[in-house]
């Protein structure tokens, strides 16, 4: 059944207080991600029941919908009704700051900034692993120039990492992209990458009496995202100081000129410093616990995915999978965390006597099993109907204590489901593709049998009737008084 993105929309922007309440918008691979004035104008209970919004995520201004696989036809629909040149606007009063708010801040910044990344990382880690393929199966010969531009292609993404994070960074802190991506090239350019080698076999590297630390910012996210971030206080600085005659050469000169050894000798190094240290915590812990951190993380995924926690691993399994070709704590986790709500999802479909819930738990359960998109499964199905979310965590952790025994490793950072599967594949370990499809069946059939088993409350047909009904009613025909 096809849905009327146009009224969806409309009903959403009315819920969240109306055009003149959202100062931006943007979309992951299913949210809407809303930035709100007034919080006290949403209407989250509304939200929640609009047919074709699977759940909603509340922080400080931030209001995300979620809406599936489809949410990009959501979102151009949104687009049209909001003006193009929406600005935020300022607050009246600052914010106390606090360790709560400055936490919310630093993971707003991330997962803001990596989430329009994700598209070009995922379809960059899948053509690298095609080429894997090609070469393991002598479909293509080593050293072969297909090869080898089939495999830059892939690599593409990851090597010029450091760029999309300042470009997409730029949009996210409101500051010029030209010079957040001409800085960040610095980073990476032949010449710098050649000084920072000379540097790491210890010769000395000084820029103005100043030495310059030893660093690889090639595949790195925390650099560009940090230098960016300063960029937006420094244009502003330096646009307050210079006169107006000379602002179109003068500014951005001075600009580059303070940004950009600023970024080479403290901002570049601290944020690789920043982003080793929280990857040496998370492997740290994988170290001493072994398989039990994948199962924790199995049983744990589904409630960092509500609340968009998850985000904040995707630096650290980048990283590591440029470091190390693969990635064994945090990818492996997923495939038990998908498959099980998946699976659940399945016994919903078979035990409920609702139609529409049918059709709903039916596409979700596809979505998470084939393709690893588990939201549709989580907000659509389990957090509905509460035991079986209790049934996936359960399942989870089961299914990632067994990828954990096996050894599981991704070598991408595509959502583990069916269709990805091969990202777990090692060519030195031909087993390994069997481990992968046993966690995936055994998440599916378990966590299915755990729902069955512990039941949940079926929704009557009439009260979804009723509500469909009182939805079709609630839709608006206009949005602050404006005809649509």
């Amino acid at each position: 059944m096809s849905k009327n993105y146009a009224a969806l929309a409309r009903s959403v922007v009315t819920a969240l207080g109306g055009v003149d309440n959202i100062t931006a918008v943007t979309h992951c691979m299913t949210r809407l991600r809303f930035v709100i004035k007034d919080d006290s104008q949403v209407d989250s209970a509304t939200l929640k029941t609009l047919s074709g919004v699977l759940g909603v995520v509340r922080s400080d201004n931030q209001c995300q919908v979620i809406i599936g696989n489809t949410v990009s036809q959501a979102y151009r629909e949104v687009v049209s009704l909001l003006p193009a040149n929406m600005q935020p606007a300022e607050p009246q009063t600052k914010p106390r700051l606090t360790l709560k708010r400055i936490g919310a801040g630093i993971l707003d910044a991330l997962i803001g900034t990596m989430s329009p990344l994700i598209p070009a990382i995922i379809g960059g880690s899948m053509l690298k692993l095609l080429a894997m393929i090609l070469e393991m199966t002598g479909v293509l010969e080593k050293g072969s120039s297909t090869l080898t531009i089939l495999t830059v292609i892939g690599d593409g993404a990851f090597f010029f990492l450091p760029l999309m994070v300042a470009a997409s960074a730029a949009i996210k802190f409101k500051t010029n992209m030209s010079l957040a991506i001409a800085i960040a090239g610095v980073l990476v350019h032949p010449s710098f990458i050649d000084l920072m080698a000379k540097a790491a076999q210890g010769e000395h590297v000084e820029f103005a009496l100043i030495p310059v630390t030893a660093v690889k910012y090639t595949y790195t996210v925390i650099p560009a995202l940090v230098m960016t971030w300063c960029l937006s206080y420094i244009e502003r600085w330096v646009d307050s100081i210079t006169p107006a005659v000379t602002k179109n050469f003068l500014k951005p000169m001075l600009i580059v000129l303070i940004a950009a050894p600023l970024a080479i000798v403290i901002i570049g190094p601290i944020g690789i410093w920043i982003g080793s240290a929280i990857s040496a915590l998370v492997y740290t812990i994988h170290g001493y616990l072994g398989w039990l951190s994948v199962a924790i993380m199995g049983a744990l995924w589904p409630l960092l995915v509500m609340t968009g926690m998850h985000r904040v691993f995707t630096p650290t399994i980048i990283q590591t999978i440029a470091e190390t070709g693969k990635e064994g704590m945090v990818m492996p986790s997923e495939i038990g965390a998908n498959l099980s709500l998946g699976g659940s999802s399945l016994a919903v479909a078979w035990k409920t006597k609702n139609p529409e819930l049918r059709q709903t738990a039916l596409a979700a359960a596809a979505s998470a099993i084939m393709a690893g998109i588990s939201e549709p499964a989580l907000y659509g199905v389990a957090i509905r109907l509460k035991r079986p979310l209790i049934a996936s965590l359960i399942s989870g952790f089961i299914c990632g204590a067994v990828a954990g025994m096996a050894g599981l490793a991704s070598h991408s950072m595509a959502a583990p489901g069916l269709f990805t599967s091969v990202q777990f594949f090692d060519p030195a370990n031909p087993m390994t593709i069997v481990w992968v499809f046993g966690v995936m069946a055994l998440a599916v059939v378990l966590s299915f049998v755990l729902t069955l088993i512990l039941g949940f409350e079926d929704i009557p047909v009439e009260d979804a009737a009723a509500q469909a009904r009182k939805n079709q009613a609630a839709q608006p025909g206009n949005i602050n008084g404006a005809s649509i």
